[in-house]
């Protein structure tokens, strides 16, 4: 037991290493395109770490269309800088191209695009869509008899939209247990708080009543989120559902605590300031 212990202590330890690379990556590919949405990758970054990396995403960078492989549609699609710090680091693509975000005539969009990226599985940003995506794929995965799961990440702000609704609605009838879509609760939207925009209240309930098995996980405890995706995907039935309660900007204690950096890139100078909170200086 001692040695197990030892182990799972060791791997966290990696993992926590790993979204500490991330967050590098966040930071200096932000700054250099002097665009993009910091803080809104920042919160992502330990879900995004126990899906590529804490085992729970089958998947194969040198096969990325694989019919059997999982899928992950980052329906938060301003986020982008998270999930291609995550495929670049799991070997989709040379971690050197990071540095092209948002450069004309990168596969680095702003948005992740379909066909551009290895790994991207969905063309997203237009908020509210990645859902209704992810019940496709389920639903496909479904009538061909393939064993993969669906994994959606959408915006606490995000599910302001209807259409994200119609597909929980969806999800539930067609008993999608290959689905699980991850709510990245941290809080504010582009404009300001969540509570002050559009109030979330209860939350959880609400994805309960339209039929959806759910769970509540703190987004930054790497150890909590693995068990909530691994119970997720093994949840027999219904679709499930994860809250993950995060903050926006997480790591960079200025970030933090001003939401106005949704979608204000760092200026150098922050920028290096933010890497020395983060150990990098």
């Amino acid at each position: 037991m001692a040695d197990a212990a030892a182990l799972q202590a060791a791997s966290l330890e990696a993992l926590r290493e790993k979204a500490r690379v991330l967050r590098k990556h966040i930071i200096t590919m932000t700054t250099a395109a002097r665009s993009g949405h910091p803080s809104s990758s920042l919160s992502a970054v330990e879900i995004l770490v126990a899906l590529y990396f804490g085992g729970i995403l089958r998947h194969d960078p040198e096969r990325p269309t694989w019919p059997e492989r999982d899928r992950f549609i980052l329906s938060k699609g301003h986020a982008a800088p998270a999930l291609y710090a995550a495929l670049a680091e799991a070997g989709y693509f040379p971690v050197e191209e990071l540095a092209t975000l948002r450069r004309i005539g990168s596969r680095l969009e702003g948005h992740p695009i379909l066909g551009k990226l290895p790994g991207v599985e969905a063309s997203t940003g237009s908020l509210g869509q990645g859902l209704s995506i992810g019940v496709g794929h389920a639903l496909a995965g479904k009538l061909d008899s393939l064993p993969y799961h669906v994994f959606v990440m959408t915006g606490d702000g995000e599910v302001d939209e209807g259409q994200v609704w119609e597909a929980a609605l969806s999800a539930s009838k067609y008993r999608l247990d290959n689905l699980t879509c991850i709510v990245d609760h941290n809080g504010y939207q582009q404009t300001g708080s969540t509570r002050d925009v559009m109030p979330l209240s209860p939350l959880p309930d609400k994805w309960r009543a339209f039929g959806w098995h759910t769970l509540e996980v703190d987004g930054h405890d790497l150890a909590a989120v693995l068990s909530t995706l691994a119970a997720a995907r093994a949840f027999p039935g219904q679709p499930v559902a994860i809250i993950a309660y995060t903050r926006k900007g997480k790591g960079v204690s200025f970030v933090e605590s001003d939401y106005a950096y949704h979608g204000k890139a760092l200026s150098p100078e922050e920028a290096d300031r933010a890497l020395e909170e983060l150990g990098w200086k």
